[in-house]
C-alpha cells in the first residue's frame, strides 16, 4: 500500500488486474475496479469527489495515496486532410506526439511510447533526436483519453472517432514492454476503451526478447517495421539488426503469430527508400525471404525530412514493387501520406526534448541502459 510519504500512484495507468489488486489493498472488493475503472475510462472524471458511488472513506483513500494524471496537451495541429497532432508534455519535462488520422471508415490514433528513440533507424527523424525517457502507462493511454474527449466535443455528431490504435508514434515499445502492456490491456478492456485486439497493432523493429514476453500477455496485432530483405542492408537502415537479424526476427514473429489464431497475419511494414531498397532485386529478395511467412505488407514511401540524406522514390518505383507482391500472393496496400503538411506523417515525429543540446547525465545514463537491452 502507499504511504503518505510515497509517490502517489497514478492509477489512471492500471489494468483491470492492477486495479483489483490496487483496491485490495485498500481493503475493498472486487465489484469496486469496474465502478473506479467506469468513471475513470467511460466519464473521464479527474477528481475523487466526482465519482458518486464509491465511499467517502475510499474517496478519502484515493486523495491521499494516488491520483489521475493524463499528458498535459501543449498544441495541437490540423493538416488540410483532416490529420490532427497534439503535442503532450511528459513527466520528464520533455514533449511527446499523438498522432489522429481520420479515414472514410475508421479514425487510427498513432500513440507514443517513448519520448525519442535509442533505435537510431537512419529515415527516422524520432531516431535522429535519442531518446530521452520512457512514457508511463498513464501517459500511454492518456493519449487515447485525452484525444478521445477532445475529438467527441470538436467532431460532436461526427461517426468514427477513434476505432484503431497504433504504437507507431514516437519510440519502440518493446523497450518500454513494462508500460505498453498495461496500457494495451485497457485500450482493449471494456472497462476501459474497448477496442478490438484486431484493431490494436504493437509495432516493433525487430526486439525480439519483447515479441517473445508480448506473446504471454496479449494478442493485440503485431506489426514489424522490417525495410530491408536482407540482414546486409537491414543492418545498415535498422542497427537492431545486427542483435536480431531477420531470421531470428521471423521466428518470434511466427510464434506470435500462433497466437493470433487462423484467421489473424502480422504485418510487415516497409518503408520504400529511392535507390536504397525499392528495387526489383530488392523486391524479388523480400518474396523469397517472406515465401513461408503468412503476411500482409504495408509500403510507406518514404515522407522527408531536412538532412535524411534520403528521397521518396518514384510513382512507378512504388506500383512496380506492390504489383510484383501481389502476383506474389501477399495482400499489399500502399500508406497514403497523411499529415505531411504538419510534419505528422511515418517517420517524421519529433516532439520537443527538453535541453537537447545539453543532454543531463541522467538521460544518457538510462539511454546506456536502454542501449545494453537490445
Amino acid at each position: 500500500m502507499t504511504s503518505n510519504d510515497s509517490p502517489k500512484c497514478d492509477i489512471l495507468g492500471l489494468s483491470q488486474p492492477q486495479m483489483m489488486s490496487f483496491l485490495g489493498e485498500l481493503g475493498e472488493k472486487p465489484y469496486r475496479t469496474s465502478q473506479v475503472m467506469k468513471w475513470l475510462h467511460h466519464r473521464f472524471v479527474d477528481d475523487f469527489s466526482q465519482m458518486t458511488d464509491i465511499s467517502k472513506k475510499l474517496q478519502s483513500q484515493f486523495q491521499q495515496m494516488a491520483e489521475i494524471r493524463e499528458p498535459e496537451v501543449i498544441s495541437e495541429k490540423c493538416s488540410v486532410d483532416g490529420t490532427r497532432k497534439w503535442l503532450m508534455r511528459s513527466r520528464s519535462g520533455s514533449a511527446f506526439e499523438t498522432v489522429y488520422i481520420p479515414e472514410e471508415s475508421r479514425g487510427t490514433l498513432c500513440v507514443s511510447s517513448q519520448v525519442g528513440c535509442v533505435l537510431d533507424c537512419k529515415f527516422c527523424l524520432t531516431g535522429r533526436q535519442g531518446f530521452n525517457s520512457n512514457l508511463t502507462s498513464s501517459e500511454i493511454v492518456g493519449q487515447l483519453r485525452v484525444v478521445k474527449r477532445l475529438l467527441d466535443a470538436q467532431l460532436s455528431g461526427v461517426g468514427r472517432k477513434i476505432t484503431n490504435v497504433v504504437f507507431m508514434g514516437m519510440g519502440e515499445p518493446l523497450l518500454n514492454i513494462d508500460e505498453v502492456i498495461p496500457a494495451v490491456s485497457l485500450m482493449m478492456d471494456d472497462l476501459g476503451y474497448g477496442i478490438s485486439k484486431r484493431k490494436v497493432t504493437i509495432s516493433t523493429a525487430g526486439v525480439v526478447p519483447g515479441i517473445r514476453r508480448l506473446k504471454e500477455t496479449t494478442d493485440a496485432s503485431l506489426a514489424i517495421s522490417l525495410h530491408a530483405p536482407s540482414d546486409e542492408l537491414r543492418d545498415q537502415l535498422v542497427p537492431i539488426n545486427r542483435k536480431y537479424p531477420i531470421a531470428l526476427l521471423l521466428d518470434a514473429c511466427r510464434d506470435y503469430a500462433s497466437n493470433l489464431g487462423e484467421k489473424r497475419t502480422v504485418t510487415i511494414e516497409y518503408i520504400l527508400l529511392d535507390g536504397i531498397n525499392d528495387r526489383a532485386q530488392h523486391v524479388h529478395e523480400l518474396i523469397e525471404l517472406l515465401q513461408d511467412f503468412p503476411c500482409k505488407i504495408n509500403l510507406i514511401p518514404f515522407n522527408g525530412f531536412p538532412g535524411s540524406g534520403f528521397k521518396r522514390p518514384s510513382t512507378s518505383s512504388v506500383r512496380y514493387f506492390q504489383e510484383k507482391l501481389v502476383q506474389a500472393g501477399y495482400a499489399t496496400m500502399v500508406r497514403t501520406t497523411r499529415g505531411g503538411d504538419i510534419d505528422a506523417a511515418c517517420g517524421q515525429l519529433a516532439g520537443e526534448v527538453a535541453d537537447v543540446t545539453r543532454r543531463s547525465a541522467r538521460y544518457k545514463k538510462i539511454e546506456i541502459q536502454m542501449a545494453a537491452q537490445i
